[in-house]
C-alpha cells in the first residue's frame, strides 16, 4: 500500500488553557498523496499556519497524529524529507547567493542515511546525485547574480534564492507559506511560473499557503478551504485543468469557474463562523 506524503488524523491543536483557551484545530483529516500540489486557503486565523507547522514539526499536535511518510515530523525533519519556504526569505546576509543555496548540502551529510531507513524512499533516493545548484539558479533566473550578497538583490531575486535552497535538498516534502506574498503582481506570476517548473521536474509534494484564490487555482491539484473559530476543513477541491499552466490560463472560462467555487466556499465558510 502507498504511503501518503502528508497525512493528518483528527489532529488537535489548542493555545492556552481553561477558560481562555483557543482550539487553533479542530480534529483535522487530511492526505495528500506523493508529487501533489496541494494548497491552504482561508481566512486569517482559521489554522493554516498551525496546520504547516504541525507538518513541519514546529509545533505539536495537542490529539490525533501527523505523519510525512509514514513518520512523524522530527523523524522526517532529521531525514530532510521537509523543505521549508517562509513568507521572508531568511538568507545570510554574509553569505553569496550560491553560498547561501549550496550551505545546507553540506552541513546535512547524514540525512541520507536516515531517509535509506524510512519507507521506499531509501530506494528511490539511491544513487542519487546533489542537484547541480547553478543550473537550478539558471533556471530560476538568477544566473547572473550568484556571486551577489541578499542585499544586493531585489525581493523577487531574494524568494527566488530560498526557493531554490529548499529545493536544493530535493526534499520529498515542500512547505511553503505565502512565499509570494510580498511581491508585486508581475513578479508574483513569473516566480509562480518557476516554482511550477521546478516542482513539476523535482516531483515533490507542496503544501502551500495563500490568501490569493487565483493563485491558488494557477498552481494547484487540490485546494482545501478551511474556516476559523475554530479552524478546521471545510472543502477539498479538486482542479481539474490541463498543465502546464501558463497566462493563457487566465483567459479560460473553466479557470475562473474555479475561482468562482473557491470564493463562494469561503464566503460559506465566513457564514458558518459567525452564525457559530
Amino acid at each position: 500500500m502507498k504511503v501518503s506524503a502528508i497525512e493528518l488524523d483528527s489532529a488537535r491543536k489548542v493555545y492556552g488553557h481553561g477558560a481562555s483557551a483557543m482550539v487553533a484545530l479542530s480534529d483535522v483529516d487530511l492526505s495528500i498523496g506523493p508529487g501533489r500540489f496541494v494548497s491552504l486557503i482561508g481566512p486569517s486565523g482559521c489554522g493554516k499556519s498551525t496546520l504547516l507547522r504541525l507538518v513541519a514539526g514546529l509545533e505539536t499536535a495537542d490529539g490525533g497524529s501527523v505523519r510525512v511518510h509514514g513518520v512523524t515530523p522530527d523523524q522526517a525533519c532529521a531525514a530532510k524529507l521537509i523543505g521549508f519556504v517562509p513568507q521572508t526569505p531568511a538568507l545570510l546576509p554574509w553569505r553569496s547567493v550560491l553560498g547561501n543555496v549550496t550551505l545546507p548540502q553540506r552541513i546535512n551529510t547524514a540525512a541520507a542515511r536516515r531517509r535509506e531507513r524510512i519507507g521506499d524512499l531509501g530506494e528511490r533516493g539511491a544513487g542519487k546525485a546533489p542537484p547541480d545548484m547553478l543550473e537550478l539558479l539558471r533556471r530560476a533566473g538568477l544566473g547572473e547574480v550568484v556571486h551577489r550578497l541578499p542585499a544586493q538583490l531585489s525581493g523577487g531575486m531574494q524568494q527566488r534564492t530560498a526557493i531554490v535552497r529548499a529545493f536544493g535538498l530535493q526534499p520529498d516534502v515542500m512547505l511553503m507559506d505565502e512565499p509570494f506574498s510580498a511581491l508585486d503582481e508581475f513578479t508574483r506570476e513569473t516566480l509562480q511560473d518557476q516554482l511550477l517548473d521546478l516542482w513539476d521536474e523535482l516531483k515533490t509534494t507542496v503544501l502551500f499557503i495563500t490568501h490569493s484564490v487565483q493563485e491558488a487555482v494557477r498552481l494547484s491539484d487540490t485546494v482545501v478551504v478551511m474556516a476559523p473559530r475554530p479552524g478546521r476543513i471545510v472543502d477539498v477541491i479538486d482542479i481539474d485543468l490541463p498543465r502546464p499552466r501558463n497566462q493563457r490560463l487566465f483567459e479560460q472560462s473553466s479557470f475562473h469557474e474555479y475561482e468562482d467555487l473557491i470564493r463562494d466556499r469561503l464566503h460559506r465558510a465566513w457564514r458558518s463562523a459567525d452564525a457559530a
